[in-house]
């Protein structure tokens, strides 16, 4: 399956009714589980007055609690227009919709578009994405300081559950697909952008990492 044709198959999987319910999680409970690690981490490294960029951002919630916490700025792409929707609509709601900057499509086919910032997330979205280089080394490449990832642990018992996720995915005749992509691979394309790693944390199947710029 390409990449093109997996993110028109995420345009109908994430739809209106999916990001208005997560919408309304976020907003009575805040950040969950590992998007709360990944916040934390991210703001405990420092992200005052820095430019963000959010991959497959969601509803938004990373940008939302980053500019929150004194980031600058925030740009957000993402293959559903659903989601965008929800979190341009929640910018407008918290008051910083002026510095949000919201990009429909693949990020891959988009990167060289996208300027560089000092701060890149991608919560949940590498298990998404069938190309996994491309899409760790496009958004590698444009982290000037900090790269927040989550994203399964590759162990035997979440591998097993991936392929349980696809079979049922299969069942109701949707195209799209889930990925455990290696962890080793994953901090291969990291390395090789320049970055390391400096913080990791395992909460179930998912693994919270964030790599920082070697002597930024």
């Amino acid at each position: 399956m390409s990449c093109c044709h997996h993110c028109r198959d995420a345009e109908n999987l994430f739809d209106r009714r999916d990001a208005e319910h997560r919408l309304r999680r976020y907003r009575r409970s805040g950040p969950e589980g590992t998007t709360r690690l990944l916040v934390e981490a991210l703001r405990a490294a420092g992200v005052g007055g820095a430019s963000m960029l959010e991959i497959g951002g969601g509803v938004g919630v990373v940008h939302h609690e980053l500019l929150a916490a004194g980031a600058a700025s925030a740009v957000d792409v993402d293959a559903s227009s659903a989601y965008l929707a929800a979190a341009a609509g929640e910018s407008v709601r918290r008051g910083h919709a002026e510095r949000v900057r919201y990009v429909h499509g693949d990020f891959v086919a988009l990167a060289e578009s996208v300027a560089p910032a000092d701060v890149v997330a991608l919560d949940r979205v590498v298990c998404c994405y069938p190309d996994m280089p491309a899409l760790v080394g496009a958004a590698a490449a444009r982290a000037r300081r900090l790269l927040g990832l989550v994203y399964p642990r590759h162990v035997w018992w979440v591998r097993a559950g991936v392929r349980a996720v696809n079979l049922g995915l299969t069942l109701q005749r949707s195209a799209f697909r889930i990925f455990c992509h290696p962890t080793a691979a994953v901090e291969a394309v990291a390395r090789r952008a320049g970055l390391v790693r400096r913080f990791q944390r395992n909460q179930g199947p998912w693994q919270v990492v964030v790599f920082e710029r070697a002597g930024a």
